[in-house]
């Protein structure tokens, strides 16, 4: 009885530490999503604001809040979402299953 107790609670512990990755996961997710928000609205405010009261709409001062700022979201979004940001799972799935594709195809040529 004191054996599957024990289990038990690994196994609660368990779902505990999951929910608790998983929960972290989403807030950093969620703070990313908050930063890509207010960088569109801020700089679309400012790029707006540039255009309405200057002449000289096409200068580095124009843009540079933009690509600095984006520079650092893109940091973020890399710290978020790691390499999964340009190859998730489901996009190397994809690739495998296109090239055996393509080498079935090659071999039935041949054959």
């Amino acid at each position: 009885m004191e054996n599957q107790e024990i289990q038990q609670h690994r196994e609660n512990y368990k779902k505990e530490e999951a929910y608790l990755r998983a929960e972290k996961r989403l807030k950093e997710e969620k703070g990313f999503y908050w930063h890509a928000f207010w960088y569109v609205v801020v700089n679309v405010f400012l790029i707006v604001m540039i255009g309405v009261n200057t002449n000289n709409f096409w200068n580095f001062g124009t843009f540079s809040t933009p690509i600095f700022w984006g520079i650092g979201l893109v940091f973020h979004a890399l710290c978020v979402f790691g390499k999964n940001l340009f190859f998730s799972n489901s996009w190397e799935e994809r690739k495998l299953r296109e090239y055996m594709e393509k080498e079935k195809h090659q071999r039935g040529k041949y054959n």
